[in-house]
């Protein structure tokens, strides 16, 4: 697949969170949606509402030919069939996905905004991003991962011996839609 490089990041911690993210993974994995890599599962201490069980997180690359609002779409439907059900803000989730690069887009709607706005701040993306891609710059400070992953702190993030896996038979020429 020759289309742009993405990076989402993927957490859970409602229910069986190690089932989750694979099956997310797996759901995401189409003809149109090529996940090449996926980090280390890390398991990462809420953040805003701290009164909640413990995520596990990681971050899938991959080349899609989609567009964005596409994959937004996309992503909200996985997330939908997987139960996800948006009733407390940074509350509790079965599975939570965030398009955090769109190659070097820079996109602000009211629906989308490209690089995630708050990955500065997110030691549980920038720890399994910097696994996977540390030289990378974000298009809009201009610093890359491994620079922004240094400057964050508060958070407890630990990286876990559970891995997701992507099969490239999965879903071999399958359209998601």
């Amino acid at each position: 697949m020759s289309g742009k490089t993405i990076y989402l990041g993927l957490g859970s911690n409602v229910g069986e969170r190690e089932q989750m993210l694979q099956a997310a993974v797996h759901r995401l994995h189409t003809r149109e949606l090529c996940v090449a890599r996926v980090s280390s599962v890390y398991e990462t201490e809420p953040q805003g509402l701290r009164n909640q069980r413990w995520f596990l997180n990681l971050v899938a690359e991959a080349q899609t030919d989609l567009f964005p609002r596409q994959l937004l779409g996309r992503i909200v439907r996985i997330e939908r069939e997987l139960g996800r059900r948006r009733m407390v803000e940074n509350g509790p989730r079965t599975i939570d996905i965030d398009i955090l690069f769109f190659g070097n887009a820079v996109i602000q709607t009211t629906e989308l905004t490209i690089p995630h706005p708050r990955i500065a701040e997110r030691r549980f993306v920038l720890a399994p991003l910097a696994e996977l891609a540390p030289d990378l710059r974000d298009p809009v400070s201009r610093r890359t991962i491994r620079e922004l992953l240094g400057a964050t702190t508060g958070q407890d993030v630990r990286q876990v011996e559970f891995r997701v896996t992507v099969d490239s038979t999965v879903n071999p020429g399958k359209d998601a839609e």
